[in-house]
Protein backbone atom coordinates (compact mmCIF):
# COMPACT_ATOMS: atom_id res chain seq x y z
CA UNK A 1 0.00 0.00 0.00
CA UNK A 2 1.35 3.29 -0.32
CA UNK A 3 2.50 5.98 1.54
CA UNK A 4 0.92 9.26 2.31
CA UNK A 5 2.53 12.14 1.04
CA UNK A 6 2.41 15.79 2.16
CA UNK A 7 2.54 19.15 0.01
CA UNK A 8 5.53 20.85 -0.01
CA UNK A 9 3.32 23.90 -0.48
CA UNK A 10 -0.56 25.09 -0.71
CA UNK A 11 -1.55 28.39 -2.89
CA UNK A 12 -4.70 29.31 -1.27
CA UNK A 13 -4.71 32.71 -3.33
CA UNK A 14 -8.22 31.62 -5.46
CA UNK A 15 -11.32 32.46 -3.97
CA UNK A 16 -13.40 29.55 -5.74
CA UNK A 17 -12.72 26.06 -7.19
CA UNK A 18 -9.85 25.81 -9.75
CA UNK A 19 -10.90 24.02 -12.96
CA UNK A 20 -7.98 24.09 -14.95
CA UNK A 21 -4.27 24.06 -14.58
CA UNK A 22 -1.80 24.71 -17.84
CA UNK A 23 1.82 24.00 -18.31
CA UNK A 24 3.97 26.81 -20.45
CA UNK A 25 5.49 25.03 -23.14
CA UNK A 26 9.27 26.48 -21.72
CA UNK A 27 8.31 25.19 -18.20
CA UNK A 28 8.85 28.53 -16.45
CA UNK A 29 4.80 29.58 -15.69
CA UNK A 30 2.16 27.76 -14.58
CA UNK A 31 -2.02 29.29 -15.02
CA UNK A 32 -4.85 28.06 -13.23
CA UNK A 33 -8.67 29.44 -14.36
CA UNK A 34 -11.21 29.55 -11.33
CA UNK A 35 -14.90 29.49 -10.76
CA UNK A 36 -13.86 32.85 -8.84
CA UNK A 37 -14.28 34.04 -12.38
CA UNK A 38 -10.06 34.76 -12.31
CA UNK A 39 -7.20 33.00 -13.87
CA UNK A 40 -3.41 33.22 -11.86
CA UNK A 41 0.00 33.23 -13.11
CA UNK A 42 2.35 31.10 -10.80
CA UNK A 43 6.46 30.37 -11.46
CA UNK A 44 7.26 27.22 -11.40
CA UNK A 45 10.74 28.33 -9.96
CA UNK A 46 9.49 29.67 -6.45
CA UNK A 47 5.90 29.16 -6.99
CA UNK A 48 4.82 32.75 -5.90
CA UNK A 49 2.32 33.96 -7.99
CA UNK A 50 2.79 36.20 -10.58
CA UNK A 51 0.19 37.44 -12.40
CA UNK A 52 -3.76 38.26 -11.47
CA UNK A 53 -5.66 38.46 -14.90
CA UNK A 54 -9.32 39.95 -13.88
CA UNK A 55 -12.01 40.89 -16.47
CA UNK A 56 -14.20 37.80 -16.89
CA UNK A 57 -18.00 37.83 -15.69
CA UNK A 58 -18.92 34.63 -14.96
CA UNK A 59 -16.12 31.79 -14.05
CA UNK A 60 -13.44 30.21 -16.00
CA UNK A 61 -14.20 26.71 -17.25
CA UNK A 62 -10.53 26.33 -19.54
CA UNK A 63 -7.27 27.98 -19.49
CA UNK A 64 -4.78 27.73 -22.18
CA UNK A 65 -0.49 28.65 -21.47
CA UNK A 66 1.43 29.77 -24.20
CA UNK A 67 5.28 31.23 -23.25
CA UNK A 68 4.09 34.55 -23.88
CA UNK A 69 0.42 34.71 -24.33
CA UNK A 70 -2.72 33.26 -21.89
CA UNK A 71 -5.90 32.22 -22.81
CA UNK A 72 -8.91 31.48 -21.08
CA UNK A 73 -12.99 30.56 -21.59
CA UNK A 74 -16.05 31.76 -19.63
CA UNK A 75 -19.07 30.73 -18.63
CA UNK A 76 -19.91 34.50 -19.69
CA UNK A 77 -19.73 33.27 -23.82
CA UNK A 78 -16.38 34.78 -24.28
CA UNK A 79 -12.63 33.99 -24.73
CA UNK A 80 -9.93 36.28 -23.62
CA UNK A 81 -5.98 36.44 -24.24
CA UNK A 82 -3.82 38.23 -21.76
CA UNK A 83 -0.27 39.17 -21.52
CA UNK A 84 1.75 36.93 -19.29
CA UNK A 85 4.05 39.68 -18.59
CA UNK A 86 1.79 42.44 -17.45
CA UNK A 87 -1.56 40.73 -16.83
CA UNK A 88 -3.31 43.41 -19.60
CA UNK A 89 -6.03 41.82 -21.68
CA UNK A 90 -4.76 41.55 -25.46
CA UNK A 91 -8.17 40.42 -26.67
CA UNK A 92 -11.55 39.67 -26.47
CA UNK A 93 -13.24 37.00 -28.59
CA UNK A 94 -17.01 37.59 -28.74
CA UNK A 95 -19.44 35.06 -30.55
CA UNK A 96 -20.50 31.98 -28.88
CA UNK A 97 -24.16 31.87 -27.45
CA UNK A 98 -23.59 29.79 -24.45
CA UNK A 99 -20.63 28.66 -21.66
CA UNK A 100 -17.87 27.93 -23.79
CA UNK A 101 -15.89 24.69 -22.00
CA UNK A 102 -12.88 24.05 -24.47
CA UNK A 103 -10.31 25.90 -25.94
CA UNK A 104 -7.49 24.49 -28.26
CA UNK A 105 -4.24 26.91 -29.36
CA UNK A 106 -2.52 25.66 -32.80
CA UNK A 107 -0.55 27.20 -34.97
CA UNK A 108 -2.10 31.11 -35.77
CA UNK A 109 -5.66 29.23 -34.53
CA UNK A 110 -7.63 29.60 -31.36
CA UNK A 111 -10.08 27.13 -31.94
CA UNK A 112 -13.32 26.87 -28.79
CA UNK A 113 -16.20 24.60 -28.33
CA UNK A 114 -19.37 25.94 -26.28
CA UNK A 115 -22.33 24.90 -25.09
CA UNK A 116 -24.33 26.55 -27.79
CA UNK A 117 -23.73 23.55 -29.93
CA UNK A 118 -20.62 24.46 -32.42
CA UNK A 119 -17.27 25.09 -32.23
CA UNK A 120 -15.55 28.03 -33.58
CA UNK A 121 -11.96 29.28 -35.11
CA UNK A 122 -10.68 32.57 -34.49
CA UNK A 123 -7.41 34.23 -35.31
CA UNK A 124 -5.07 34.55 -32.25
CA UNK A 125 -3.37 37.68 -33.17
CA UNK A 126 -7.23 39.30 -33.94
CA UNK A 127 -10.50 39.22 -32.40
CA UNK A 128 -11.98 38.05 -35.42
CA UNK A 129 -13.79 34.46 -36.08
CA UNK A 130 -12.37 32.88 -38.58
CA UNK A 131 -14.92 30.01 -39.06
CA UNK A 132 -17.89 28.20 -37.39
CA UNK A 133 -18.37 24.99 -37.03
CA UNK A 134 -22.09 23.89 -37.14
CA UNK A 135 -23.84 20.79 -37.27
CA UNK A 136 -23.68 19.46 -33.47
CA UNK A 137 -27.14 18.31 -31.90
CA UNK A 138 -25.38 18.94 -28.95
CA UNK A 139 -22.90 20.66 -26.60
CA UNK A 140 -19.55 20.38 -27.77
CA UNK A 141 -17.10 19.06 -25.02
CA UNK A 142 -13.55 18.37 -26.24
CA UNK A 143 -11.10 19.14 -29.29
CA UNK A 144 -8.31 18.40 -30.95
CA UNK A 145 -6.80 19.37 -34.30
CA UNK A 146 -3.96 18.10 -36.73
CA UNK A 147 -2.82 18.36 -40.46
CA UNK A 148 -3.91 16.28 -43.69
CA UNK A 149 0.17 16.72 -44.26
CA UNK A 150 0.32 14.20 -41.32
CA UNK A 151 -2.19 11.66 -42.27
CA UNK A 152 -2.52 11.68 -46.07
CA UNK A 153 -0.41 10.50 -48.55
CA UNK A 154 -0.34 12.61 -51.82
CA UNK A 155 -3.02 11.00 -54.12
CA UNK A 156 -5.40 11.55 -50.97
CA UNK A 157 -4.46 15.08 -50.94
CA UNK A 158 -5.09 15.54 -54.48
CA UNK A 159 -8.57 13.93 -54.02
CA UNK A 160 -9.46 16.71 -51.83
CA UNK A 161 -8.65 20.01 -54.31
CA UNK A 162 -11.04 22.49 -52.31
CA UNK A 163 -9.57 22.13 -49.47
CA UNK A 164 -5.87 22.35 -50.48
CA UNK A 165 -5.22 26.55 -49.71
CA UNK A 166 -5.87 25.03 -45.75
CA UNK A 167 -5.10 21.54 -45.15
CA UNK A 168 -5.86 21.88 -40.95
CA UNK A 169 -8.29 19.90 -39.46
CA UNK A 170 -10.67 20.18 -36.00
CA UNK A 171 -11.71 17.39 -34.04
CA UNK A 172 -14.67 17.82 -32.13
CA UNK A 173 -16.79 15.37 -29.59
CA UNK A 174 -20.18 15.91 -27.87
CA UNK A 175 -23.02 15.01 -25.96
CA UNK A 176 -24.26 13.86 -28.61
CA UNK A 177 -22.83 11.03 -29.13
CA UNK A 178 -20.84 11.78 -32.25
CA UNK A 179 -17.18 12.91 -33.01
CA UNK A 180 -17.02 14.94 -35.93
CA UNK A 181 -13.94 15.69 -38.67
CA UNK A 182 -14.39 19.34 -40.05
CA UNK A 183 -12.18 21.31 -42.38
CA UNK A 184 -10.78 24.51 -40.90
CA UNK A 185 -10.65 26.39 -43.99
CA UNK A 186 -14.24 25.31 -45.52
CA UNK A 187 -16.31 24.58 -41.76
CA UNK A 188 -17.15 21.58 -43.98
CA UNK A 189 -17.84 18.64 -42.32
CA UNK A 190 -15.30 15.83 -43.60
CA UNK A 191 -16.62 12.98 -41.42
CA UNK A 192 -19.06 11.81 -38.83
CA UNK A 193 -17.61 9.04 -36.56
CA UNK A 194 -20.99 6.73 -35.44
CA UNK A 195 -20.87 4.29 -32.76
CA UNK A 196 -21.08 5.97 -29.02
CA UNK A 197 -24.07 5.94 -27.74
CA UNK A 198 -23.40 8.28 -25.01
CA UNK A 199 -21.60 11.48 -24.69
CA UNK A 200 -18.07 12.06 -25.90
CA UNK A 201 -16.14 13.39 -22.93
CA UNK A 202 -12.62 13.12 -24.20
CA UNK A 203 -10.37 12.71 -27.41
CA UNK A 204 -6.87 11.43 -28.18
CA UNK A 205 -5.58 11.89 -31.45
CA UNK A 206 -2.39 10.22 -32.80
CA UNK A 207 -2.07 11.72 -36.25
CA UNK A 208 1.40 9.73 -37.23
CA UNK A 209 -0.49 6.25 -36.59
CA UNK A 210 -4.01 8.17 -38.65
CA UNK A 211 -5.90 7.08 -35.18
CA UNK A 212 -8.36 8.75 -33.08
CA UNK A 213 -9.32 7.87 -29.35
CA UNK A 214 -12.57 8.78 -27.92
CA UNK A 215 -13.96 8.00 -24.30
CA UNK A 216 -17.86 8.35 -23.54
CA UNK A 217 -20.64 7.84 -20.76
CA UNK A 218 -21.18 4.85 -22.70
CA UNK A 219 -18.07 3.47 -20.74
CA UNK A 220 -16.51 2.54 -23.95
CA UNK A 221 -13.05 3.66 -25.66
CA UNK A 222 -13.42 3.33 -29.39
CA UNK A 223 -10.31 4.02 -31.95
CA UNK A 224 -10.87 5.29 -35.56
CA UNK A 225 -9.09 5.80 -38.41
CA UNK A 226 -9.00 9.83 -38.90
CA UNK A 227 -8.40 9.13 -42.75
CA UNK A 228 -11.17 6.60 -43.82
CA UNK A 229 -13.61 7.32 -40.38
CA UNK A 230 -13.52 3.34 -39.67
CA UNK A 231 -14.14 2.40 -36.36
CA UNK A 232 -10.96 -0.04 -35.47
CA UNK A 233 -11.55 -1.51 -31.62
CA UNK A 234 -14.09 -1.32 -28.98
CA UNK A 235 -12.55 -1.57 -25.21
CA UNK A 236 -15.40 -2.41 -23.46
CA UNK A 237 -14.11 -3.40 -19.58
CA UNK A 238 -15.01 -0.24 -17.98
CA UNK A 239 -17.72 -0.01 -15.44
CA UNK A 240 -18.40 4.00 -15.63
CA UNK A 241 -18.59 6.90 -17.70
CA UNK A 242 -14.69 7.14 -19.30
CA UNK A 243 -13.56 10.56 -18.31
CA UNK A 244 -9.74 10.81 -19.39
CA UNK A 245 -7.42 9.34 -21.87
CA UNK A 246 -3.66 9.48 -21.74
CA UNK A 247 -1.27 7.72 -25.02
CA UNK A 248 2.32 6.91 -24.27
CA UNK A 249 4.26 4.55 -26.40
CA UNK A 250 1.29 2.93 -27.90
CA UNK A 251 -0.56 2.54 -24.30
CA UNK A 252 -3.42 4.08 -24.13
CA UNK A 253 -4.49 4.96 -20.15
CA UNK A 254 -7.95 5.28 -19.63
CA UNK A 255 -9.83 6.82 -16.28
CA UNK A 256 -13.06 5.96 -15.02
CA UNK A 257 -16.27 6.73 -13.04
CA UNK A 258 -15.59 2.94 -12.03
CA UNK A 259 -12.85 4.27 -9.73
CA UNK A 260 -10.38 2.84 -11.85
CA UNK A 261 -7.84 3.40 -14.83
CA UNK A 262 -7.03 0.68 -17.42
CA UNK A 263 -4.10 0.37 -19.00
CA UNK A 264 -4.62 -1.15 -23.03
CA UNK A 265 -1.87 -2.11 -25.97
CA UNK A 266 -3.04 0.17 -28.68
CA UNK A 267 -2.27 -2.33 -31.07
CA UNK A 268 -3.87 -5.18 -29.98
CA UNK A 269 -6.66 -3.82 -28.24
CA UNK A 270 -6.09 -5.99 -24.94
CA UNK A 271 -6.14 -4.60 -21.24
CA UNK A 272 -2.89 -5.52 -19.55
CA UNK A 273 -3.04 -3.08 -16.13
CA UNK A 274 -5.36 -2.44 -14.04
CA UNK A 275 -5.07 0.59 -11.16
CA UNK A 276 -7.68 0.74 -8.17
CA UNK A 277 -7.27 2.39 -4.57
CA UNK A 278 -9.36 5.48 -5.83
CA UNK A 279 -12.59 5.89 -3.63
CA UNK A 280 -14.23 7.92 -6.33
CA UNK A 281 -14.55 8.94 -9.92
CA UNK A 282 -10.67 9.24 -11.52
CA UNK A 283 -10.78 13.33 -13.17
CA UNK A 284 -7.31 13.40 -14.24
CA UNK A 285 -4.44 11.44 -15.16
CA UNK A 286 -0.90 11.34 -16.47
CA UNK A 287 1.99 9.75 -16.97
CA UNK A 288 5.57 10.85 -16.38
CA UNK A 289 9.33 8.93 -16.27
CA UNK A 290 7.24 5.00 -15.69
CA UNK A 291 4.73 6.68 -13.02
CA UNK A 292 1.35 6.87 -13.51
CA UNK A 293 -0.23 10.23 -11.71
CA UNK A 294 -3.83 10.20 -10.97
CA UNK A 295 -6.55 13.08 -9.67
CA UNK A 296 -9.49 11.52 -7.70
CA UNK A 297 -13.21 12.88 -7.02
CA UNK A 298 -12.05 11.46 -3.58
CA UNK A 299 -9.52 14.48 -2.84
CA UNK A 300 -6.18 12.13 -2.93
CA UNK A 301 -4.08 12.25 -6.14
CA UNK A 302 -1.74 9.04 -6.52
CA UNK A 303 1.11 7.85 -7.91
CA UNK A 304 1.45 3.62 -9.67
CA UNK A 305 4.31 2.28 -10.91
CA UNK A 306 2.89 2.11 -14.47
CA UNK A 307 3.83 -1.31 -15.19
CA UNK A 308 2.95 -3.32 -11.93
CA UNK A 309 -0.20 -1.38 -11.00
CA UNK A 310 1.55 -1.03 -8.03
CA UNK A 311 0.32 2.26 -5.55
CA UNK A 312 3.51 3.92 -4.78
CA UNK A 313 2.10 6.51 -3.21
CA UNK A 314 -1.19 8.68 -2.08
CA UNK A 315 -1.05 12.58 -1.53
CA UNK A 316 -3.72 13.78 0.93
CA UNK A 317 -4.36 17.08 1.92
CA UNK A 318 -7.16 18.40 -0.65
CA UNK A 319 -10.97 18.75 0.17
CA UNK A 320 -12.48 18.23 -2.95
CA UNK A 321 -12.41 17.19 -5.91
CA UNK A 322 -8.95 17.19 -8.09
CA UNK A 323 -9.50 18.64 -11.39
CA UNK A 324 -6.42 18.87 -13.32
CA UNK A 325 -2.96 17.31 -12.77
CA UNK A 326 0.86 18.55 -14.02
CA UNK A 327 4.12 17.82 -13.90
CA UNK A 328 7.35 19.62 -13.51
CA UNK A 329 10.61 19.04 -12.40
CA UNK A 330 9.97 16.12 -10.12
CA UNK A 331 7.11 18.49 -8.86
CA UNK A 332 3.48 17.32 -9.00
CA UNK A 333 0.97 19.96 -9.25
CA UNK A 334 -2.43 19.32 -8.11
CA UNK A 335 -5.38 22.17 -8.50
CA UNK A 336 -8.63 21.03 -6.90
CA UNK A 337 -12.67 22.60 -6.75
CA UNK A 338 -11.03 23.64 -2.96
CA UNK A 339 -9.51 26.60 -4.45
CA UNK A 340 -6.08 25.41 -3.97
CA UNK A 341 -2.93 24.74 -5.87
CA UNK A 342 -0.77 21.68 -4.08
CA UNK A 343 3.14 20.90 -4.93
CA UNK A 344 4.22 17.88 -3.78
CA UNK A 345 7.91 16.71 -4.17
CA UNK A 346 8.15 13.13 -6.31
CA UNK A 347 11.87 13.20 -6.31
CA UNK A 348 11.87 10.21 -4.04
CA UNK A 349 9.13 7.99 -6.11
CA UNK A 350 11.52 8.83 -9.27
CA UNK A 351 14.56 7.98 -8.20
CA UNK A 352 13.50 4.65 -6.79
CA UNK A 353 11.61 3.94 -10.21
CA UNK A 354 14.98 4.78 -12.27
CA UNK A 355 16.78 2.45 -10.33
CA UNK A 356 13.76 0.06 -10.80
CA UNK A 357 14.36 0.22 -14.21
CA UNK A 358 17.96 -0.23 -14.74
CA UNK A 359 17.84 -2.88 -12.63
CA UNK A 360 15.09 -4.40 -15.25
CA UNK A 361 17.37 -3.17 -18.23
CA UNK A 362 20.39 -4.58 -16.55
CA UNK A 363 18.46 -8.37 -16.03
CA UNK A 364 16.99 -8.34 -19.33
CA UNK A 365 20.77 -7.58 -20.77
CA UNK A 366 22.03 -10.82 -18.54
CA UNK A 367 19.25 -12.88 -20.14
CA UNK A 368 19.91 -11.55 -23.24
CA UNK A 369 23.55 -12.43 -23.07
CA UNK A 370 22.58 -15.97 -21.80
CA UNK A 371 20.29 -16.41 -24.50
CA UNK A 372 22.99 -15.13 -27.17
CA UNK A 373 25.47 -18.23 -25.69
CA UNK A 374 22.97 -20.45 -25.16
CA UNK A 375 21.96 -19.91 -29.11
CA UNK A 376 25.86 -20.48 -30.35
CA UNK A 377 26.52 -23.20 -27.72
CA UNK A 378 23.36 -24.76 -29.32
CA UNK A 379 24.51 -23.78 -32.94
CA UNK A 380 28.31 -25.40 -32.24
CA UNK A 381 26.56 -28.83 -30.98
CA UNK A 382 24.56 -28.65 -34.11
CA UNK A 383 27.42 -28.51 -35.90
CA UNK A 384 29.17 -31.14 -34.53
CA UNK A 385 26.67 -33.22 -34.93
CA UNK A 386 26.71 -32.75 -38.42
CA UNK A 387 30.13 -33.20 -38.72
CA UNK A 388 30.01 -36.52 -36.92
CA UNK A 389 26.65 -37.83 -39.00
CA UNK A 390 29.00 -37.00 -42.25
CA UNK A 391 26.29 -34.05 -43.23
Amino acid sequence: MGNSGSAVKVCTDHQGGINWLSLSPDGQRLLTGSEDGTARLWSTADSQCRGHFQGHESYITFCHLENEAAFTCSADHTIRKWDVMTGQCLAIYRGHTSIVNRILVAKDYLFSGSYDRTARCWSVDKEKQIQEFRGHRNCVLTLAHYSSRDVLEEEEEEEEEEEKVSRDLLVTGSTDCTVKVWWVSSGRCYQTLLGHTGAVLCLILDAPNRELFSGSTDYTIRTWNIVTGEQLKVFKEHQGSVICLELVNRHLYSGSADRTVKCWLVDTGERIQTYKAHKHSVSTLKYHAGILFTGSGDACARAFNSKSGVLQKIFRGHKFIINCIQIHNELLYTASHDGTLRIWDIRGICKRNKRRLKKERSAQGRSSQKGSLSRLFNNKVGCMVQQENGE
